[in-house]
């Protein structure tokens, strides 16, 4: 394997990362942004009151996004297996 191969296949690892925890980190960022907002501007400042509603959401998202992540993991475990396979 060349070292062009190595950074190709780090590259695609890489995208496969952001591809999979992507979806899940924007809804929790948006979340998180409408939670601090709610907070500043009824004044309760409940630190426990961030975490059940972005666990929630991120859960909803994950199950929504397992067919996306699923064909995620496939390509790039077929591209692997076809680099190992190649030698």
């Amino acid at each position: 394997m060349s070292p062009g191969d190595t950074l190709a296949l780090a590259k695609a690892a890489l995208l496969l990362v952001l591809t999979i925890a992507g979806p899940m980190l924007i809804a929790s960022l948006i979340i998180g942004v409408f939670i601090g907002l709610v907070q500043a501007l009824t004044q309760i400042q409940e630190m426990t009151l961030t975490f059940v509603p972005k666990i929630l959401v991120m859960g909803l998202v994950m199950l929504m996004s397992l067919p996306m992540i699923g064909q995620a993991l496939s390509a790039f475990m077929t591209e692997v297996s076809a680099r190992i396979v190649s030698g």
